[in-house]
């Protein structure tokens, strides 16, 4: 027995080395604090992109300690100066956006305290912070208090929640599912289609609908095929809309597509995840006519509240069909399910082990209120239409009038067009000083811009306008 008590005191003085003193956690949060200053001071000199790569050796360990100095020396070189920055006002490139501060500050409190976020019985108050913010995405959205959420880490599994629903809820299995129609865009986000293979059906029949010129789903397209399935004997169940498609931030017509759905009796999905908070918009808010007749909906606070990456929700009207495939008990879990006052949120998502990732839109929604929020979202809309009227004004194509913040463009080149847009990307990304992705729109290849960083403000614009039209003077000089 002594021997037993020696040898757990020796270790108990090594592990030790897990909990530093207050002094020391004064003198690494210094340290970090520092670091994080200098970053977001000097954002607007960093430059967006460096397609440089990260030294591999530089992020080996092992049993020789390196100081904080050091580490953070690490980091900055070889994690935060190279590949796509989303914490830059240059980012314009893809949706996230861009990640504000005051999130860090929950994100950092929840990580300290450790609540476990996936049950009442462990957390009762980091579960009821979780419900208070689905309370009000159901209020913006119009859903019914009886509806389930879930903070997820993203669109992805916000979606796959939602989806999983719709098959439960319509009993696609076995033999059914080869003859079950999903009925969505080619525009909708291939999230979707994964999750479609995820939940066992990749054998059931997709249908891609005609889009307009605005790359908006054409419902009557919808009718029609819907007519020809239900003719041919198959069983068309869900449909999938988008709140803002990626590619082109086009809002399908979703009250149109709500009634079809309710007189064909297909479960109603709406992709919200980089359009949703657009609701917030007074002069966008009707385009949401609809939302409301949703089943189910998927939308990102990581992209239209500007958090930083990994908070997706979900909302969903019928609980029974969560339920169906994410509520399950242990013997283990006995303590745990008694006196359940609110709905856990281990029991309509995949996750059980669930980070209390509500800190990071709570604090931040206690700390600013709303209005900070809802201006960004309007300014980013000023700044789309303002960067595509200083594009025209240069000589350069643009994409339809979109309906948020993602439109496109491309330099009218009559010998090789494509290739032309394609090196005008590249000179570009070689100056990082913004970043742009691309796309295909009706087979053209296009540059892609996406305005949804907090950070980005008219200066970025103009800036990166004055460098797309110097890097097409180069260009045109060269042939």
């Amino acid at each position: 027995m002594d021997d037993l008590k020696t040898r757990i005191l020796a270790l108990q003085k090594i592990s030790a080395g897990l909990e530093p003193s207050s002094d020391q956690r004064d003198t690494y949060f210094q340290k970090v604090n520092d670091y994080s200053n200098s970053f977001l001071n000097g954002l607007s000199t960093f430059g967006t992109y460096s397609p440089e790569k990260p030294r591999r050796e530089a992020f080996a360990f092992g049993e020789k300690l390196k100081p904080m100095e050091e580490i953070l020396k690490i980091f900055a070189e070889e994690v935060a100066a190279k590949g796509i920055k989303p914490a830059s006002g240059g980012y314009m490139g893809y949706i996230p956006g861009g990640g504000i501060y005051a999130s860090a500050l929950g994100d950092y409190l929840a990580d300290i305290t450790n609540e476990y976020a996936g049950m009442s019985f462990a957390s009762p108050g980091a579960v009821a912070i979780e419900h208070e913010l689905l309370n009000w995405m159901k209020s913006l959205f119009g859903f019914p208090e009886s509806a389930v959420g879930n903070l997820t880490s993203g669109g992805s599994i916000a979606n796959l929640i939602a989806l999983t629903s719709a098959r439960d809820k319509h009993k696609i299995k076995g033999a059914r599912i080869e003859k079950s129609v999903v009925y969505l865009s080619p525009q909708l986000h291939h999230c979707n289609l994964k999750a479609l293979r995820i939940i066992g059906l990749e054998d059931v029949i997709i249908r891609e609908l005609e889009l307009d010129e605005g790359s908006r789903i054409v419902a009557d397209d919808l009718e029609q095929k819907l007519e020809a399935d239900k003719a041919a004997g198959l069983n068309p169940f869900l449909l999938i809309a988008s709140a803002g498609t990626t590619d082109t931030g086009a809002m399908d017509p979703l009250n149109e597509l709500a009634d079809i759905a309710q007189t064909n009796n297909l479960w109603y999905h709406v992709d919200a995840a980089y359009g949703g908070f657009f609701i917030l918009s007074e002069e966008r808010k009707h385009l949401f006519k609809g939302i409301e007749k949703a089943d189910s909906l998927a939308v990102d606070p990581h992209k239209g509240l500007f958090l930083p990456f990994g908070l997706g929700a979900v909302l969903v009207k019928d609980r029974e069909a969560v339920f169906h495939s994410h509520h399950h008990s242990a013997n283990y879990m006995q303590d745990a399910v008694k006196n359940v006052d609110l709905v856990d949120p281990a029991d309509v998502s995949p996750e059980l082990t669930k980070h209390f990732r509500a800190m990071r839109l709570w604090l931040p929604l206690q700390l600013h209120g709303t209005k900070p929020f809802v201006a960004c979202l309007e300014e980013k809309l000023l700044l789309t239409t303002y960067f595509r009227k200083r594009l025209k004004e240069k000589g350069f194509a643009l994409g339809p009038e979109p309906d948020l913040s993602v439109s496109y463009f491309w330099w009218p080149f009559s010998e090789n067009e494509t290739d032309f847009n394609k090196k005008l990307l590249e000179e570009i990304h070689k100056d990082g000083t913004v970043f742009f992705s691309s796309t295909n729109i009706n087979g053209r290849f296009v540059i892609r811009m996406a305005l949804l960083a907090f950070r980005t403000k008219i200066g970025q614009v103009d800036k990166a306008v004055e460098l797309l039209d110097e890097a097409r003077i180069r260009l045109l000089g060269r042939l």
